[in-house]
């Protein structure tokens, strides 16, 4: 085949519209002549096919022998499989493109508009090229999606998915949380302010444990903002989810207190080879320690890694007996069978 710059500039226009480098989409139309070459011989055959990257010059080699061919030679058929060929491998360095640019995106926070739906899945455009989806399990029960609606998630996985790649985002991600604070407010984003912990049950009920490398800088208070204006912007982006935002503390006394406020904690216990703290309240303080369907108490046990039990102030004097005749036991060694006397006894 002859000198062909005609090939070199459809090259770089295809480079510059797609994005793809001019060397992948050469390797590109080298294995689409391949491929029409064997098309039109044999597929046996051993084919090796060159383009000239600076003249765009097209040679081809059938078992080691040049071919005096021109593209007409190739037939319909074998152009046609060419054709087939470039537009594969081009949408595959396309897909490829696409991976790469999204795989280190993974937990980042996105925006994008609501496009279509399809079967369980919301479907986004993300305004670079890449759609995305949004799938049933990773919604907020509760959550109303339409067309056209801008809707912010954070990138969970990218993977290809037969002949499509699938960027999956997720709205019940705790990290959905941790990435709107770090938009909202500065400090996060500055990382003077880090937030050590999240819990979260999605639509209902967020707890964060924050610290400031900053003593001159209250943690919570830059996080609620001036009259709730930081965290306002927070929560009406979750549809009104409740936020605690915990002063974080080494203590892990301290640390179970304010994980659990509101509430007022009369004294807590921690059994550590367990993972275990006993915390004691007040009659008046037992549900809003434990929460509605016990919400508060699990929250500050995942967010304090405390396996908590909440017991009243009324109850206190019996779990006190129970626990030092647990340890008496334990002291003196007695066990199930010892226990209790004689069967007559």
């Amino acid at each position: 085949m002859a000198g062909n710059a005609e090939l070199l500039r459809l090259v770089e226009a295809l480079h510059k519209e797609k994005g793809i480098s001019t060397e992948r989409l050469l390797f590109a139309l080298e294995s689409a002549i391949a491929a029409a070459v064997h098309k039109k011989y044999s597929e046996e055959d051993d084919v090796r096919v060159q383009i000239d990257r600076t003249s765009g010059d097209i040679r081809a080699w059938r078992n080691g022998l040049l071919l005096p061919m021109n593209s007409g030679e190739l037939g319909r058929i074998a152009a046609q499989t060419a054709k087939q060929v470039i537009i594969q491998q081009i949408r595959d360095a396309e897909q490829e493109a696409v991976i790469s640019e999204y795989q280190d995106r993974i937990g980042e926070l996105v925006t994008g508009t609501i496009v279509r739906f399809e079967r369980d899945d919301v479907v986004i455009d993300l305004g670079s090229g890449g759609e995305a989806v949004l799938p049933r399990t990773d919604r907020v029960r509760g959550e109303n999606y339409h067309v056209g609606d801008h809707i912010n998630c954070v990138i969970i996985n990218v993977s290809k998915y037969g002949p499509r790649v699938r960027i999956i985002l997720s709205r019940t991600t705790p990290d959905l949380v941790r990435r709107l604070f770090e938009r909202e407010v500065p400090e996060v984003s500055e990382g003077i302010i880090q937030i050590v912990a999240l819990a979260r049950e999605p639509g209902y009920r967020s707890k964060i444990g924050v610290t400031s490398s900053d003593p001159r800088i209250d943690c919570v208070g830059a996080c609620v903002g001036v009259r709730g204006s930081r965290i306002r912007k927070v929560t009406d982006e979750l549809g009104g989810e409740k936020i605690d935002i915990i002063p974080w503390n080494d203590s892990a006394e301290v640390l179970v207190m304010n994980a659990l406020k509101p509430a007022d904690i009369k004294s807590i216990t921690l059994f550590e080879e367990e993972g275990k703290a006993e915390v004691v309240v007040d009659d008046e303080q037992l549900s809003l320690a434990i929460g509605r369907r016990g919400q508060n108490v699990r929250l500050a046990a995942k967010l304090t890694g405390w396996d908590i039990n909440i017991v009243s102030g009324s109850d206190d004097s019996v779990q006190a007996q129970a626990a030092a005749a647990d340890e008496f036991d334990n002291a003196t060694g007695s066990n199930d069978e010892n226990q209790g006397g004689s069967p007559g006894g």
